[in-house]
């Protein structure tokens, strides 16, 4: 049976872990009780600490024994994070805490997949949550008062939670039917291209647009990995650059990695690959002063890459999708990567473009299940869209 799971530090917000798991209860859902504080719990739980703990890589007394706090708050939300991906039975999770819990909480909601109802109750959630929240789904409900006893308040934030999160594990959303999901990455300089691949296969697939933006590329990915996706069309891989050169809408140092995980069919290329973003003028390092900046917007400043950036940027996305054993293309627009690499265009650079190229070229190993095209096209040019459709229709078929 599936339970939603009630997690909150015991030894400190035992009070209140117990009101909420009573409302949860009273709302006609059933619950598992689960402390991860550090120290001994103050009221009944399901799922002791120890248990919790047990699951850190280096076994429990890696987390509750040890006399700093920080220390054991980082170890406990590890081994909450393994703990609850074993767990088959996760209906909803909802959590309560300050500082210390929300950290250990929230890391173990963002294992859970997409779709899974997920509340935090916490005193930082009308701040900065990005940390919390980062490309999962996960709800930040404002505590409002402090967690340091029931009141009057709290006792109606905890009654809210309670019923939003019964509701939501009781009605769940239906499941998807009909096509399959596509993932697509867009960038406004390559928006002719992908508004025309996803026109041509919307027929045939739920086509999922996302910004390529750092965080949407990690969405994309998050979404592959929870197996909710059955393919992507990887056009705009530029999140590469800020990550190589200090940019502001960087990727990880996993891009790439759901691909190689899941081996979707997979068909990328080189989008806006000519640029690293940045903030306003003023926000760029000194070092790129000297360099090709074109202004996007008063708050976006673009900075063209090199031939020597390109260079390191081929290599690193060849050798990332190295590592892909499933059916993979990978088309190269000759004529420019981007609105603004085109002849005329202010990030105009065939030798910059070459370098890019040739160093995807020479690291990308080739094999039976990966194959690179270059096309004599622009990579906006309507060619080029039905050229990256039909790669994609040949591996998915």
């Amino acid at each position: 049976m599936k339970r939603i799971y009630v997690v909150g530090t015991a030894d400190t917000k035992g009070e209140e872990l117990a009101f909420l798991a009573d409302a949860v209860t009273a709302a006609g859902a059933a619950v598992a009780r689960v402390d991860v504080g550090t120290r001994g719990a103050l009221v009944p739980v399901d799922i002791a600490a120890k248990e919790v703990a047990s699951h850190h890589p280096q076994g429990t007394s890696a987390v509750l024994v040890t006399n700093d706090r920080g220390t054991a708050v980082a170890a406990m939300g590890e081994a909450f994070a393994r703990f609850i991906e074993s767990r088959d039975d996760v209906a909803g999770i909802i959590g309560i805490g300050g500082g210390g819990g929300t950290s250990i909480i929230t890391s173990g909601m963002r294992r859970l997949s997409l779709g899974v109802p997920k509340i935090m109750v916490s005193t930082l959630a009308s701040g900065d949550v990005a940390p919390y929240v980062d490309v999962s789904d996960i709800i930040m409900m404002p505590s409002v008062t402090d967690m340091a006893g029931l009141n009057r308040l709290s006792r109606v934030v905890l009654h809210n939670a309670a019923q939003a999160i019964a509701g939501m594990a009781r009605t769940p959303a239906p499941a998807a039917s009909g096509k399959p999901a596509l993932g697509l990455t867009m960038f406004g300089v390559t928006t002719t291209c992908v508004t025309a691949i996803a026109e041509e296969l919307r027929a045939d697939y739920d086509c999922m647009v996302f910004h390529a933006t750092g965080t949407g590329g990690r969405s994309m990915e998050k979404l592959a990995d929870s197996g909710l996706i059955s393919g992507v069309i990887d056009i705009t891989t530029t999140e590469v650059c800020d990550l190589l050169f200090g940019g502001v809408l960087a990727a990880t140092e996993d891009r790439f990695g759901a691909i190689a995980r899941t081996k979707l069919p997979y068909v990328g290329s080189v989008g806006a690959l000519d640029m690293v973003n940045f903030w306003a003028p003023e926000t760029i390092p000194e070092k790129y002063r000297d360099r090709l900046f074109y202004r996007h917007n008063p708050n976006v400043t673009l900075m063209r890459t090199t031939a020597e950036e390109c260079r390191a940027i081929g290599e690193w996305i060849g050798g990332r999708l190295n590592a892909c054993e499933g059916l993979l293309r990978f088309l190269i627009p000759e004529k420019g990567v981007s609105a603004l690499d085109i002849e005329g265009g202010a990030f105009f650079d065939p030798e910059a473009n070459r370098a890019l190229f040739e160093a995807i070229e020479a690291t990308l190993k080739p094999a039976p299940n990966r194959r690179i095209q270059r096309l004599p096209l622009h990579i906006n040019d309507p060619e080029f869209a039905r050229a990256a459709v039909a790669a994609f229709r040949e591996i998915a078929s």
